[in-house]
């Protein structure tokens, strides 16, 4: 199976981009919805969890204790990298359990993960994609998506790897700025992933 990894820094629309091509027909994996799942599911991740952080990192209806977990994460870089290691391994298993049941009737899979570079997860891909757009477009589009202010987006921002470190790693980028048309772009790259995953099925 072809994979294909696309991430893209806070308000660059990489989860638009994902919805073309999953009207293309392409099966997405939501790495981040899916990390918020199998924290409450994956058994051996919950006990890892509750060893690092303590038994009321869940709460009694089973329920990550968001509260406590944020206390303890968001001003060590150390303590979030602890839960990073926890939860990245988790998240590839998953990944591959989900992508099991398209081994078969679709010509490639996607992976859309905000931290795919910083995790290594986009070396498990067989080609990435960067979603790129301007700064002050992503910080308008945050600032109406989640209702904060200027400052408290570029806040966000400074803590994720730059795109210029992304690009280097990136293979294909999409530009989200606007002007550019998403859905010609993608269907450049859609033609392209479909020609080398009929290629590599030779």
């Amino acid at each position: 199976m072809y994979k294909v990894g696309i991430t893209g820094g806070i308000g660059s629309g990489k989860t638009t981009v994902c919805k073309v091509f999953e009207v293309l027909g392409i099966p997405v994996f939501y790495a981040d919805t899916e990390a918020k799942e199998i924290m409450i599911k994956d058994a051996e991740l919950i006990e890892g969890i509750k060893s690092t952080f303590g038994k009321e990192s869940y709460l009694e209806n089973g329920k990550l204790n968001n509260k406590h977990i944020a206390s303890i994460v968001f001003n060590s870089e150390a303590e979030l990298a602890k839960l990073n290691a926890l939860v990245h391994p988790a998240v590839f298993r998953a990944f591959d359990t989900w992508e099991e049941q398209f081994s078969t009737n679709v010509p490639y899979t996607l992976k859309e993960a905000a931290l795919l570079f910083e995790s290594g997860s986009y070396k498990m891909c067989d080609t990435n994609i960067l979603v790129t757009a301007p700064a002050d477009i992503k910080i308008n589009r945050v600032m109406q998506r989640d209702n904060v202010t200027a400052a408290q987006v570029k806040a966000r921002m400074d803590k994720q790897m730059s795109d210029g470190e992304k690009a280097k790693m990136a293979n294909h980028f999409i530009i989200n700025d606007e002007t550019h048309s998403i859905i010609e772009q993608v269907l450049a790259l859609h033609k392209q992933f479909l020609e080398v995953a009929a290629n590599s099925q030779i």
